[in-house]
């Protein structure tokens, strides 16, 4: 049997897939999820082969749902809006079903996937999927991590600043400081330009927790924030924070 977990804040939606599947005897729903967090816990505890995966949720969406997984299964995503998300995902994933769902389209979905199955094709990681929404997706207004067993959510107004490290961005808060696998590329795309400046390679600051900025050496200065942490500030950087700040 091909387990398969439907994760949609939608009860018809949800009803309409699980109704869809009993024409396809070889697949067993073992969960259906309302929300992102639910799915979370669905996929670790039943490894599904298959999630159905809607996009717009509430409390956490099929995005962030998708960052905070450690291994991802095989996906089919439905949608009933933001077409950004379709162009971005019909490279990532076995397919997209558009709200409202049609049954042959259900089925040829279903028929795309079953290919892929049977030759065991490897679906991208969570990572190239997530760098394809970056490609759209601008002014990210929370950051989702995983701390220990527990999901966090940070708004980025609670974000003091970012530091890389290794393959990961350390978040530094008020409450602590978070690991987020993800690049300060990522990052420095997503988030506002007029809020977040990149003022060093390894270095971004939300720019009203600035307190002053003094010379170092060779070019190179020192900002010093509202929390008291000193942060290293490049020439490049330097000249991003003047234009931003209008020093």
């Amino acid at each position: 049997m091909i387990k398969t977990i439907i994760i949609d804040d939608e009860p018809l939606a949800r009803s309409i897939i699980s109704e869809y599947l009993q024409h396809h005897p070889d697949y067993e729903v073992v969960a259906e999820c309302n929300d992102g967090f639910e799915g979370i816990k669905a996929i670790q505890i039943h490894k599904p082969d298959l999630v159905f995966l809607d996009i717009q949720m509430p409390k956490l969406n099929g995005f962030e749902l998708l960052e905070i997984l450690d291994e991802q299964p095989q996906l089919i995503f439905t949608t009933a809006f933001d077409e950004f998300a379709i162009k971005a995902f019909e490279k990532n994933a076995i397919d997209y079903l558009l709200k409202p769902i049609s049954r042959p389209r259900f089925d040829q979905a279903i028929l795309k996937f079953g290919t892929g199955y049977q030759q065991a094709l490897p679906n991208s990681t969570p990572a190239k999927i997530t760098e394809s929404i970056e490609a759209e997706e601008q002014n990210l207004e929370r950051i989702v991590v995983k701390n220990g067993a527990q999901i966090k959510i940070i708004p980025v107004q609670q974000v003091i600043f970012l530091e890389a490290y290794d393959d990961y961005v350390k978040i530094h808060t008020k409450d602590g400081m978070f690991l987020k696998n993800k690049t300060m590329s990522s990052f420095e795309k997503q988030l506002d330009p007029k809020n977040f400046i990149r003022v060093h390679r390894s270095f971004m600051i939300r720019v009203d927790q600035l307190s002053k900025i003094e010379p170092l050496e060779k070019e190179n200065y020192i900002a010093t924030l509202v929390s008291g942490d000193k942060i290293n500030v490049s020439k490049s950087g330097y000249a991003r924070l003047k234009q931003t700040i209008g020093m």
